[in-house]
């Protein structure tokens, strides 16, 4: 079994979002937790549109761990919803409603609705860099080839 990391998560709105299921793992072996929609009324996006739909929860991620906010495939795939900013990051400090930027790339409306799973959080252990400035860098391979210079 993947190794188990506790991590505490708060209802914002206990009274009103109690339906709204806590992120959970659909599968056994899934790497992203399952994210709804929190929103009050069915929520419609044209194509096009963006809108910040709220989870109802934060979460408290421990130092050195952050949450990836990431597209639901089968959504992406059906509908072309995504998320304008993927993945979306949860900083281990960040105590504020986890919310879900979506976009809407296919060609009809789109609606949201209550409880609806919109995206997928998957948690990572992170180091933070130090950065140092050189005068050069090492050589590689690669060097300065830019974007496809590699070939398709």
């Amino acid at each position: 079994m993947p190794v188990a990391l506790d991590i505490p998560c708060q209802r914002l709105r206990p009274e009103q979002d109690a339906d709204i299921p806590i992120p959970r793992y659909m599968t056994p072996y899934s790497a992203g937790m399952d994210l709804c929609a929190a929103v009050s009324e069915p929520a419609t996006l044209a194509p096009g549109e963006i809108a910040l739909i709220p989870t109802g929860f934060a979460v408290a991620l421990p130092a050195g761990h952050e949450a990836q906010i990431r597209p639901r495939s089968g959504l992406a795939v059906k509908y072309g919803i995504s998320l304008i900013n993927s993945p979306g990051t949860i900083d281990a400090d960040y105590r504020g409603e986890v919310k879900v930027a979506l976009i809407n790339h296919g060609k009809t409306d789109f609606t949201i609705n209550r409880g609806d799973r919109i995206a997928q959080m998957v948690v990572h252990q992170v180091c933070q860099a130090r950065i140092t400035l050189v005068d050069t860098l090492d050589g590689s391979s690669r060097d300065t080839g830019g974007f496809g210079h590699t070939g398709v």
